[in-house]
Formats: C-alpha cells, sequence, structure tokens
C-alpha cells in the first residue's frame, strides 16, 4: 500500500524536510502533502478575491482559500502529522487536528514537552505523541511495513 501524509503546524523550522529525507532514506512508500507554507503566500491567498480589505476580512477570505486546500488534503491523507512549535501558536494545527478526529482520520502529534499541558485535548485524540522528528520517522516505518 502507498500512504499519502499530512503534514500540518510549524512552519518556521524544518521539521517537514526531517520527516521527508528520513523516510525517503528508508524507501518508505509515502507521499507527502502540506498546507502551504510560505507565511506571506498563505496570507495572501483571498487577494485575488473583491474587494480588496486589509485585516479581518483579508485574513478570512485567505483563510476560506486556503482551507480548500487543506480540507481536501486531509480528507485524502492515510494519516496527518501534526506539528506544534514553541515560538507562535499554531491554532490552524489545533484546527486541523480536529478535523481529523471529526474525521476518524489518524493523527500523530509532534511537540516538546513543555507544551503537554496547553494540548491535552489534542494530544489525547491522537493515535501517538512524538517529541522528535525521528520519532515520527520510526512510527511511519512499522506502520508501512508490511512485515
Amino acid at each position: 500500500m502507498h500512504w499519502t501524509v499530512y503534514l500540518s503546524g510549524e512552519i518556521h523550522t524544518d521539521w517537514r524536510d526531517q520527516i521527508k529525507k528520513g523516510s525517503e532514506s528508508l524507501n518508505l512508500p509515502i507521499s507527502f502533502t502540506s498546507a502551504v507554507t510560505n507565511h506571506e503566500t498563505s496570507d495572501a491567498a483571498g487577494d485575488m478575491l473583491e474587494p480588496v480589505s486589509e485585516g479581518f476580512w483579508r485574513d478570512h477570505k485567505s483563510s476560506k482559500v486556503n482551507s480548500i486546500r487543506t480540507k481536501t488534503l486531509i480528507e485524502m491523507c492515510d494519516i496527518a502529522i501534526v506539528r506544534f512549535g514553541n515560538k507562535y501558536k499554531q491554532w490552524n494545527a489545533a484546527f486541523d487536528a480536529g478535523y481529523c478526529s471529526a474525521l476518524n482520520k489518524p493523527y500523530i502529534t509532534l511537540h516538546d514537552e513543555d507544551i503537554i499541558h496547553p494540548l491535552k485535548e489534542v494530544d489525547a485524540g491522537a493515535m501517538a505523541w512524538a517529541k522528535i522528528p525521528e520519532e515520527v520517522i520510526q512510527i511511519l516505518k512499522y506502520t508501512t511495513s508490511s512485515k
């Protein structure tokens, strides 16, 4: 079986690349998808829609345009990895985890120990919690293995 893994969450570190490279080095049967990870591009996703606006309405339009991609890719994935970083609040990642949960779609959370408490409900719905990308790679290796 070929798996599709959706990578959600924090965009300021290279965790996505680490998981992709680790999976590729093990020849895992996985394709990866993701939300748009360029912050400026994501923020401007709705700028082509009239009327041109700023603040709340710009964010509102862009979030709806972005959600076309996000919802579609989550619905199509076999499993999602949801990364929470320490520097910023990833409300979109929490929303993605909730959407996975509502769809009964398995997901793994990836975050440091010091944010366990604020993520307790998100972690409760996850199939696993990993602290580092290497742990995610090992879970994917086990999950996709036919042995």
